[in-house]
């Protein structure tokens, strides 16, 4: 009897190893190559390092990526669709010119589904969003009082694209994201004036208190003039480099 009792002592001692061993490992997943290969290519036209109406040279893309040419020819037919590149027959691939009559029309399209995804997020936001806005909003405060350009418009861009998610509708986010794709290059430029910079970040607090006191309407309305004032900037300051 002392015997099972010391045995009933030494399995009531570990209770949880059972369940340890038991849990599943999560797979370790990389992304493929085009995606990583994507990015790189939309940064480097953003950022203005591929200029308008430069022609790609895949060969120098490839040795400085150290990639192959079927994932870069894979990812430029994507930045194709997305509006970035041009795709010429029997020429090859050049970063894509906006014409001012264009970037106007995208500006006034953008503010027009930024304004109203604003309305319904005003209305539909859940708390947790809401925080993360604001968790989202600290950064962009912390790399503009750091001079940080492109940190500050990577998380510009991630605070655009999650309100939007924000409004719940499918319809809205699609179309967001042609529209984005085609004005990311011209919102870099934006920010290169000091002025505007400093306006898009309070512009940004407003809008989020907006949210917070689920006023629609006011959120739709901060938003379009939000979106309107970047677009004039850009208007303004490639009015003679865009033909």
């Amino acid at each position: 009897m002392a015997a099972a009792s010391t045995t009933n002592a030494a399995l009531t001692e570990y209770p949880a190893a059972e369940v340890e061993i038991e849990a599943p490992l999560v797979p370790i997943r990389r992304r493929p190559l085009h995606d990583e290969a994507t990015e790189r290519i939309r940064d480097l036209i953003v950022e203005g390092r591929l200029a308008a109406g430069e022609w790609i040279n895949e060969a120098e893309l490839c040795k400085q990526l150290q990639i192959s040419r079927t994932p870069l020819r894979e990812a430029i037919k994507v930045l194709a669709t997305e509006g970035l590149v041009e795709l010429v027959p029997r020429r090859g691939a050049r970063v894509a010119q906006l014409s001012l009559r264009e970037l106007t029309d995208l500006f006034e399209a953008l503010a027009g589904v930024e304004g109203l995804a604003a309305e319904l997020a005003a209305e539909r936001i859940s708390a947790t969003d809401l925080e993360k806005l604001h968790e989202l909003q600290a950064s962009i405060e912390q790399s503009h009082k750091a001079r940080n350009r492109l940190a500050y418009f990577h998380e510009n861009h991630e605070l655009h694209v999650a309100i939007v998610r924000c409004s719940g509708n499918s319809a809205i986010v699609d179309i967001h994201a042609r529209l984005i794709a085609r004005v990311r290059r011209a919102r870099y430029q934006a920010i290169l004036s000091e002025a505007r910079w400093s306006a898009s970040v309070e512009e940004h607090a407003q809008i989020l208190a907006a949210l917070a006191r689920r006023d629609a309407r006011r959120a739709g309305e901060l938003m379009r003039q939000h979106v309107a004032h970047t677009g004039q900037v850009v208007r303004a300051s490639m009015d003679e480099r865009i033909p």
